[in-house]
């Protein structure tokens, strides 16, 4: 697929305060992205020009910012809204290989939808979700720069990154991976296993390390995971926050992973 061919969605609703970067991180490339409404994807409400369908674009971003509010939990209403009316196209996309990615809020939003950690390939959404993004250990909201580890290679959003440690900042209040506690030895196992863990938090050596290192005290000081098929893609930290190095003028450690998936959709 061309360059020019590319359509990216970055979806928006009330709250989401982080499409413009992100979208702009896109258009670096020279690709198309457009923020979309989640209205657009089925009100009937919308202007006929205004209206989308998941299947016009090639990969879906949910951004950071605090969706609803974050009223209930941290991206719940959201996920509610898109599980409600577009399940069944969003399996369908899943399937089809077009990536996702989310990005703080956006991880937490895959989380609630059930599409992390995704271990079910004949069945990329869960019914109710097996994970969750909880308050920081700190109880407060964290606005730090972090230090993440690459764990796999698989993930499609990291066949471009060549450097072991990303410095990538954090900015969430809700922001703790968790799973059920009777069952984190069986989701660990399954997780290293697929080689779906992505980044892990660590220190400036390398070491994995708590707080304030891991800004929220994430089980296996996990940062960002991905589905079975590598697909799916959920993070804490800000990427879109460090396409470039406005010091250096050079491209910061974010461009790795957009420049990943664009690779990606090249190849389609």
């Amino acid at each position: 697929m061309d360059l020019s061919e590319i359509r990216v969605a970055v979806l928006r609703i009330e709250g989401t305060n982080c499409e413009e970067e992100t979208a702009n991180a896109f258009r670096n490339f020279g690709i198309h992205a457009e923020l979309v409404h989640l209205k657009q994807f089925y009100s009937d409400m919308i202007r006929y020009e205004e209206q989308r369908s998941i299947f016009d674009y090639h990969c879906i971003v949910f951004p950071g910012g605090f969706s609803a509010g974050d009223y209930v939990r941290a991206g719940a209403i959201f996920s509610a809204r898109v599980k409600s009316v577009l399940r069944k196209d969003l399996e369908e996309f899943i399937k089809l290989g077009y990536p996702i990615l989310g990005i703080c809020n956006g991880f937490q939003i895959l989380a609630e939808l059930g599409a992390l950690p995704g271990f079910d390939e004949d069945k990329p959404i869960a019914d109710k979700p097996e994970m969750a993004l909880a308050i920081n250990d700190s109880g407060r909201f964290e606005c730090r720069m972090t230090l993440l580890k690459k764990e796999s290679s698989r993930c499609i959003f990291t066949k471009r990154v060549e450097k072991e440690i990303l410095k990538i900042p954090v900015a969430h209040a809700e922001g703790k991976v968790v799973f059920p506690k009777e069952r984190e030895s069986e989701f660990l196992d399954q997780l290293l296993e697929n080689e779906q863990i992505v980044f892990r938090y660590v220190d400036e050596k390398g070491n994995y390390a708590g707080y304030p290192w891991n800004p929220n005290g994430s089980f296996y000081n996990i940062a960002g995971i991905s589905n079975a098929t590598q697909t799916v893609f959920g993070l804490m930290p800000h990427p879109e926050r460090v396409f470039l190095d406005h010091r250096s003028g050079k491209y910061g450690d974010g461009y790795y992973i957009f420049r990943s998936v664009i690779e990606y959709l090249e190849k389609l």
